[in-house]
């Protein structure tokens, strides 16, 4: 627990956690608040605030008299912070993993152009993987690199870990990201690769990330199972989050978000 915090949020973090490893499985009923005064050694207070926030969050169910209990969810990625998707794996206790489908060279078309900043045609790095939470799948990512930018990725162990953290080695740093959320129903490769039928729902993320200098270093389209992801938003009246929200059928927008 972080002891900066708040009581109460110290309490909600160790909680998370124990959801998240599996300590308190699915199903199971969640300790008495008695108990957990008595584990903790605080008052009810902070543990009942601790619990109306996972019972927000939909990560445990009861109430009004019926024992709380703990609900199957998707692993929350938050977007208050920059994180890889191995860093964020790791944080919540499971083991991330990967497996290149392509990796390689090829031409710029006017989208992919547009997107990183460069003339069409010219030569772009293009990396598809599927990753993995505890061996299961749960992402197809595509992404594209300036030539420059991704050349060196080609040489490297793509199966090994995460890509940004192979960039930052080589002193390219992803520092801002911008994305773009919205829901698409799965093609052919995700069917293949995610284990879905054909048009099951996905959370597509679009991204392009830039580095310290504000030069675009990525454009990316990954391809989420929303039984093993969902995303978290908080704001607060101090500091507005800049989400754009916008008409049905439109897609949510946001900005210095958490990375792969």
């Amino acid at each position: 627990m972080t002891e900066n915090a708040p009581l109460h949020v110290q309490l909600y973090d160790e909680m998370i956690h124990r959801i998240r490893t599996g300590v308190w499985q699915p199903g199971d009923r969640v300790p008495s608040e008695k108990s957990l005064v008595a584990e903790f050694g605080t008052s009810r207070g902070p543990v009942r605030q601790a619990l109306s926030t996972l019972r927000s969050e939909g990560m445990i169910s009861g109430g009004r008299g019926a024992p709380p209990r703990v609900q199957r969810t998707a692993p929350a990625q938050s977007f208050d912070t920059f994180m890889s998707f191995t860093e964020w794996a790791h944080e919540l206790g499971l083991e991330p993993g990967q497996r290149v489908i392509e990796a390689g060279r090829r031409p710029a078309t006017e989208d992919i152009a547009r997107e990183l900043q460069v003339l069409p045609e010219s030569p772009v790095v293009e990396i598809i993987r599927v990753r993995y939470l505890d061996e299961k799948p749960a992402m197809l990512e595509r992404s594209l690199f300036p030539f420059d930018v991704g050349r060196p990725l080609l040489s490297a162990d793509l199966d090994g870990g995460s890509l940004y953290a192979t960039l930052c080695s080589l002193g390219i740093v992803p520092v801002r990201a911008r994305h773009v959320i919205d829901a698409i129903a799965a093609h052919p490769l995700e069917v293949e690769q995610l284990r879905v039928a054909p048009g099951a729902p996905l959370l597509r993320v679009r991204r392009i990330a830039y580095d310290e200098h504000g030069a675009i270093i990525e454009t990316a389209d990954d391809r989420y199972l929303p039984s093993m992801a969902s995303f978290v938003v908080e704001n607060s009246s101090e500091r507005r989050t800049p989400l754009a929200r916008q008409a049905a059928g439109a897609t949510a927008e946001l900005f210095d978000a958490p990375s792969r």
